[in-house]
């Protein structure tokens, strides 16, 4: 194995909440019922489809495709405010020491994040010059569980999809990484997926793979 793709929102950096408390603003403002067990089925999926599932509950009008634009854009900017909180102390000693014990034992660091504010994240937590390349939301055509945003990572690190772990905490993640041909590594809820094919209890784990 020649490299790792990591996750974003709960494997490096966990922004939950943020996307929760985001989610919610305009959720109340809307009228629609939303809650925690509700937002468990949004991770790992894009910002279009999370409201799309959010809209199950809505009870007005339907609504055209210009009026979903500015819902996701009123939470995006619900969300980006609420990043503007977030600092290199968002990140745990034990993700940081492991990622420098991963480049100096050789080996190609990606991103892999459905999300479009993955850069700006990195930047607040001073992350950016950890990884070779990112795969984000700004250059994907298809969320998770779909394997684009893996696969684009590989290509970007110039390594074969069989040769790539994929770090995932989400289920969606981790069916992605499959589709994709990548061995996938669970942490979080997806130790307990019954697809993955290893599992850790801890970021440093990873080690024990190289």
């Amino acid at each position: 194995m020649k490299a790792f793709i990591f996750d974003l929102d709960g494997v490096i950096v966990f922004t939950d909440k943020f996307h929760y408390q985001a989610w919610k603003k305009m959720a109340d403002r809307m009228d629609i019922y939303f809650d925690e067990t509700i937002n468990n089925r949004l991770r790992g999926v894009s910002r279009m489809d999370s409201l799309e599932i959010i809209l199950e509950n809505y009870k007005g009008h339907k609504l055209g495709q210009r009026e979903k634009d500015l819902l996701a854009a009123e939470k995006n900017d619900n969300y980006r405010k609420l990043l503007e909180t977030m600092t290199p102390d968002d990140v745990s000693t034990d993700v940081r020491n492991t990622l420098k014990e991963l480049r100096h034992r050789g080996y190609k660091l990606a991103i892999g994040s459905s999300s479009k504010n993955t850069k700006f994240i990195l930047e607040r937590v001073g992350l950016m010059d950890a990884f070779d390349a990112i795969s984000d939301g700004t250059n994907i055509t298809k969320s998770k569980p779909d394997p684009e945003v893996f696969l684009k990572a590989a290509e970007y690190i110039g390594e074969s999809p069989k040769d790539c772990y994929v770090v995932e905490d989400a289920y969606s993640g981790i069916d992605a990484a499959e589709a994709g041909g990548m061995t996938s590594v669970g942490i979080g809820d997806a130790a307990g997926y019954d697809k993955t094919d290893i599992k850790i209890q801890k970021f440093s784990d990873i080690l024990s793979l190289s």
